[in-house]
């Protein structure tokens, strides 16, 4: 059965080992409280709830063996795809670890270069209408609200500077660029 539910998980979504164990695991759990609850013994469904979490591992790693589960390409394409929606390398790296992507493989899978973190952040300039994408004129307080949101949004400060000094229409041309490539 828990095969059939790593299959039926993964026909619907892209899931890392780490992601498809915890999902298995969630479902023994549920499991072992239903049995609880029509009044199986709490010692028996314990035991058997830790057999199937065995199994649930077992299951997982069987799906990362024949292929349905490959972490190195969930990595890259949620990679691309924060990258685009204007992620930092930062909270890229910081997304593939909550989702249990093996920080080797996470890095690999980083936007590399310093243009790549600035069409990031332009991208959550965009996003956030701020910077060059200000619909008002920025003025120093703004510029340091700008300046602080990119921070908290993981991007350097150097990077963050150059975004908030570019033309718009640079900004823009830069975008349009970056999402043809």
């Amino acid at each position: 059965r828990l095969r059939e539910a790593a299959l039926a998980h993964l026909a619907r979504f892209a899931a890392t080992e780490a992601a498809l164990r915890r999902v298995l695991e969630r479902r023994v759990d549920r499991w072992a409280r239903a049995a609880e609850a029509e009044g199986q013994p709490r010692d028996a469904t314990a035991a058997a709830a830790a057999i199937a979490r065995a199994a649930a591992a077992e299951v997982a790693a069987a799906m990362l063996a024949a292929g349905a589960v490959d972490d190195a390409a969930f990595a890259e394409s949620r990679a691309k795809r924060l990258a685009r929606a204007g992620r930092s390398r930062r909270a890229i790296a910081a997304h593939l670890s909550a989702k249990g992507i093996a920080a080797e493989t996470a890095a690999a899978a980083l936007p590399e270069g310093d243009e790549a973190e600035l069409d990031a952040a332009l991208a959550y300039c965009r996003r956030r209408r701020i910077g060059p994408f200000a619909r008002e004129a920025e003025d120093a307080d703004r510029r340091r609200k700008a300046l602080a949101a990119l921070a908290r949004g993981g991007f350097a400060q150097p990077v963050a500077r150059r975004v908030l000094a570019m033309d718009p229409a640079e900004a823009e041309d830069r975008l349009l660029a970056a999402r043809r490539a």
